[in-house]
């Protein structure tokens, strides 16, 4: 029997946190209709099929640091939190499809990347899902300690408000010092 894992990762585009990447094992009894890109879907309804797909699914979650960020790159980062998901799933999938044009280093794993997988591909789209929900609810946690910067409203991303609120409250060490917006704020 092929188990096929779908991979995505969230928050590359962020000023704020970790990255996140999540790996979907789908049950054959799973509504693959309900499954769309996690962009495409209000909060409520990502939440809503995230538990839905954690509780008909081999699940797993990777992310790398701020730190890791900065150290390797966002791109590098992003893979490592794939491969990081990859790894913890509890079934070692067959193939393991992965959103975008760049695929990890992983020995003994299939591995096949696909542009807009997201869009296109049931797992993908259910892992999308799964880690934006998981990164949302971290910077929601966030924004209660760093009061402001409107993370709750703006995910860590480059708006008015948050570029306004670092101007007027300062980086704090969960901004990724070396993106460009941050730059002029060292």
């Amino acid at each position: 029997m092929k188990i096929i894992a779908g991979v995505d990762e969230v928050g590359r585009g962020s000023l704020i946190g970790p990255v996140y990447a999540a790996a979907v094992i789908l049950n054959k009894s799973i509504n693959k209709k309900l499954l769309k890109d996690s962009k495409s879907l209000t909060k409520k309804k990502r939440e809503k099929l995230s538990k839905y797909i954690k509780k008909n699914s081999i699940w797993a979650i990777g992310k790398a640091s701020v730190k890791e960020i900065e150290k390797i790159n966002i791109l590098n980062a992003s893979l490592l939190a794939m491969k990081r998901a990859i790894k913890k799933l509890k079934r070692k999938p067959t193939i393991t499809l992965i959103d975008g044009n760049k695929l990890p280093e992983i020995e003994n794993f299939k591995l096949k990347a696909i542009i807009k997988g997201d869009q296109r591909i049931p797992s993908i789209s259910a892992a999308s899902i799964v880690a934006k929900v998981t990164r949302d609810k971290m910077i929601c946690k966030l924004s209660k300690k760093f009061k402001g910067y409107g993370w709750d409203q703006n995910f860590g991303y480059g708006t008015k408000q948050h570029l306004r609120a670092i101007q007027n409250l300062g980086i704090t060490h969960y901004h990724r010092k070396n993106f460009s917006p941050i730059l002029k704020f060292r």
